[in-house]
């Protein structure tokens, strides 16, 4: 039994509003997005006065009516991207997506939890459809490939990781044994503390090594610690070179064009289809 492929048919309403909200080509879309990206840049801005107690003291409720405002025209905004898009779900999965809901929910916790709005920074990430306005996609696709990049390399990082994890247990008891309570390791947890702490070179110095042969053992920790930092650089770098020289890059050849079903970006200036779902572009 052969099915067919549901369509989407977007009404003259919703196609309008799809050109403005979503493309970057139109005049209206360009204005649109240039007025998000300032809107975006004011209410964290907001924010962050809002977090400076002398300014909170003086100017607090004029800040808190602003902030309302901001979140509310946000929330508008996102459910006419839901509206003005064919398959409303994809959108709602994808990472704009998913970023724009984030972007609005803090307001609305700060009414259950105290201090949730400063989460709102996180509207910054909208910012990334500046490559869009600016037609910059060919930028995402390096940065698309430094992310599957980063995903190949999830295993070796992970076995790297048990064992400086396996390193510093052992090096964090062992200075437990050598130093002991008198001289601040109090437990074999606070020791690993420090050892992590060594290990990656921060240093607080809160508690350090009092006997000759701890100190040894501290800088013996501090030594390999510089060799451990570069381990996933090395095997991130080697992913990423690897997926580039099996990637056809094609410079200044992406388009802005968004996909009306799906919301997906990164196409060829020439493609006809969405790669991502085939609706037609």
């Amino acid at each position: 039994m052969n099915s067919k492929k549901k369509e989407h048919i977007l009404s003259p309403h919703q196609l309008k509003l799809y050109e403005i909200i979503f493309e970057a080509d139109t005049k209206a879309g360009k204005l649109f997005d240039v007025l998000l990206l300032i809107t975006i840049l004011a209410s964290v801005f907001v924010v962050m006065l809002d977090s400076v107690a002398s300014i909170n003291a003086e100017y607090g409720e004029l800040l808190f009516v602003a902030e309302w405002i901001f979140t509310i025209l946000f929330s508008v905004e996102y459910l006419l991207r839901l509206y003005s898009i064919g398959h409303s779900s994809m959108y709602a999965r994808s990472f704009y997506g998913i970023v724009d809901l984030l972007s609005i929910l803090p307001t609305y916790l700060s009414l259950f939890i105290p201090g949730g709005q400063y989460l709102v920074t996180i509207r910054l990430l909208r910012m990334l459809r500046i490559f869009r306005i600016l037609k910059f996609m060919q930028y995402l696709g390096a940065a698309n490939n430094l992310a599957i990049a980063l995903r190949e390399s999830r295993r070796k990082i992970l076995v790297f990781l048990l064992a400086v994890l396996i390193i510093v247990i052992i090096l964090g008891s062992l200075m437990y044994v050598i130093e002991g309570e008198e001289n601040g390791f109090t437990n074999i947890p606070h020791s690993i503390y420090w050892a992590i702490v060594t290990l990656t070179t921060v240093g607080y110095g809160d508690i350090s090594p009092q006997t000759p042969l701890g100190q040894i053992l501290a800088s013996f920790i501090m030594i390999i610690g510089y060799g451990i930092i570069a381990v996933p650089t090395g095997i991130v770098t080697a992913e990423y070179a690897m997926r580039k020289n099996k990637s056809i890059l094609k410079a200044g050849k992406f388009s802005t064009q968004v996909c009306p079903n799906c919301a997906s970006e990164g196409h060829d200036h020439d493609a006809k289809y969405c790669k991502y779902c085939g609706e037609l572009l």
